[in-house]
Parts: structure tokens; C-alpha cells; sequence
């Protein structure tokens, strides 16, 4: 019988929320503000010089964000 985890409960599943990612991204994305809230410190500073990629990456992280498949700094699937 296999046990079923929550999302608070799987250690492959992000502490992070998905609503706020995705939020972030949406209104802050230029800024990366969402890399920082995931912990990608490195990948947000770049974000944050370079407009969010001219708004092209961005785009491709909210993309990513609302299809389910963002992971946070340590590889955990950040989930609805």
C-alpha cells in the first residue's frame, strides 16, 4: 500500500507557495523577484540587471510557473 504525502509533508515538494510565485512573477517578474523569493539568489541579481531578460525571461519563468514545473534553489518542485 503506497502512503499518500501533502504537499507540506513530501521533501521533493518546495516550502514555497505557488499562488505567491506566480504572482510575484506576474507583477515583479522584470525584477526577478520571484528567483529571489525561490532562493536563486544568483539567477535574480541577473534577472534584476537585466530587466528580466528584456521581459523575455521573464515571460518564460511565469510560463513555467503556470504549467507546474518552477523548482525552487534545492530542486524542489514548487506545487499548487
Amino acid at each position: 500500500m503506497q502512503r499518500a504525502y501533502s504537499a507540506t509533508q513530501d521533501p521533493a515538494v518546495s516550502p514555497h507557495d505557488w499562488l505567491a510565485t506566480a504572482l510575484l512573477c506576474f507583477f515583479l517578474g522584470v525584477f526577478g523577484i520571484h528567483r529571489f523569493y525561490t532562493g536563486h539568489r544568483t539567477v535574480g541579481i541577473f534577472q534584476l540587471l537585466t530587466a528580466g531578460g528584456f521581459g523575455i525571461w521573464a515571460l518564460f519563468d511565469l510560463l513555467v510557473i503556470v504549467l507546474g514545473n518552477f523548482r525552487d534553489s534545492e530542486g524542489r518542485l514548487i506545487a499548487r
